[in-house]
């Protein structure tokens, strides 16, 4: 089997999407849930928006609801709004939303220069923790079980 190995140094969407699609397929073969996550209708976005008097956006949530699971992948606020118990009222929403979706466990990652204590106060745990990512950082995967009673 002959082939060659090309080396680009810079973006390239179109080969970007090949690999991306490559591994979508290969997931779809071997896993029922990659399969099933992929249909319309089957991951569940949850958006909250947070406005101020002006009806600006300060901040807010994005996070989706797949494989009973909530995965917040954005959250954010305006520094002047923070500390002011907006980030509890809201994380709080979104885990209520997502267990009403079915979710039975909650998903995040943070720097360590971001969230992690907040989110541990709200019985986020860490399961996976990058050293040195970015230099002098840490990177963490958290997770917490939306289940009463269960950790």
């Amino acid at each position: 089997m002959k082939f060659k190995i090309e080396i680009l140094l810079e973006n390239n969407d179109e080969f970007a999407t090949f690999l991306n699609t490559k591994i979508k397929e290969f997931n779809n073969e071997n896993s029922k849930f990659h399969r099933e996550v992929r249909k319309k209708g089957a991951v569940q976005p949850i958006n909250i928006i947070v406005l101020d008097e002006n009806k600006q956006w300060i901040g807010g949530i994005h996070a989706e609801v797949y494989w009973n699971w909530l995965e917040i992948n954005d959250f954010w606020l305006k520094k002047e709004y923070r500390g002011e118990g907006i980030g509890k009222e809201l994380l709080e929403l979104t885990e209520k939303i997502a267990k009403e979706k079915g979710a039975e466990k909650a998903l995040l990652t943070t720097f360590e220069f971001q969230a992690r204590t907040f989110y541990e106060m709200k019985g986020y745990k860490v399961v996976g923790e990058i050293k040195d990512y970015p230099p002098g950082s840490s990177y963490f995967t958290m997770v917490k079980s939306l289940s009463m009673g269960k950790q």
